[in-house]
Parts: C-alpha cells; sequence; structure tokens
C-alpha cells in the first residue's frame, strides 16, 4: 500500500498574484509569510530579475488539510474549457430549496469579487444542483 501523498494545484494564470488572492477570498486561504530576509512579498518580487517578478504567487490552507495553491504566469491565454476544475462545497448535505439557496447565497458573495455566474446545473436523478461560475481569468469552476 502506497502512502497519502501531498498535492498542490497548479492555476495558469495572466496575474497570478491577483487570482490567487481572489482564491484566498473564495476558500478562506492566506499568502504565506515572505521568504526569510524579506518584509513583503512586494519586497521579494522586487529582488528577483525583471522577467521573474510577479511570475508565480501561491497560497494554502491555514488548517493545512486542503492542497497548496501555486499560480503561475504563462503567455498564453485560456482558449478552451478546463480539464479539471475545482467544486467549491457549499451545499454538502443540503437538498431542494435549502441547497439551491446555500448555493446562491455563495454564488452571490463570489459574483462580488469579480467571478462569473455561468447556469445552474440543476437537480436530477443522480446529482444535487449545482452552478457553475468562472474566477477572475475565466477558469470553471463549481459551486456544489
Amino acid at each position: 500500500m502506497s502512502s497519502i501523498r501531498q498535492f498542490q494545484v497548479t492555476f495558469d494564470c495572466k496575474e497570478p498574484e491577483r487570482v490567487a488572492r481572489f482564491w484566498c477570498e473564495v476558500l478562506g486561504y492566506v499568502v504565506p509569510p515572505p521568504p526569510e530576509g524579506f518584509a513583503t512579498w512586494e519586497e521579494f518580487d522586487r529582488s528577483q530579475p525583471p522577467e521573474e517578478q510577479g511570475s508565480w504567487f501561491g497560497c494554502s490552507d491555514p488548517s493545512e488539510v486542503g492542497p497548496r495553491l501555486y499560480f503561475q504566469r504563462v503567455p498564453e491565454e485560456k482558449v478552451a474549457k478546463n480539464r479539471l476544475h475545482l467544486d467549491v462545497r457549499v451545499g454538502t448535505g443540503l437538498v431542494g430549496q435549502e441547497r439551491l439557496a446555500a448555493l446562491e447565497a455563495e454564488c452571490a458573495r463570489l459574483v462580488a469579487l469579480g467571478a462569473v455566474r455561468v447556469r445552474l446545473l440543476p437537480a436530477d436523478e443522480e446529482n444535487e444542483s449545482c452552478i457553475v461560475m468562472q474566477d477572475i481569468e475565466g477558469n470553471e469552476f463549481c459551486l456544489d
């Protein structure tokens, strides 16, 4: 039996710090302290070669349960649907109107942060309702 391994989720994006801070707000994640010898991340970033400045940013679950999120700058634009997406679990254990109300409340909070509501996927015989959304750079995720 193999041991459980930690993993991080990596996002390709245009503005790593901006997208990282968005996901911190969505998930309650935090930005770790800057590297030793630097008072702020901005100070650390300014110490890097110009081509490396702003090229990545990370955040983590303060409870250390969820995976680290890493955001890296890439030159190309997003052109297709994600092959992988996050399900933000806000309706776990809820059904019907109670679930919809929880999803809609979280959707409103995230739209205020810059997310975009794409569509509601209503409950069917196999699945409860969820809301498909996009983050501030168009990456799809679901409120589940």
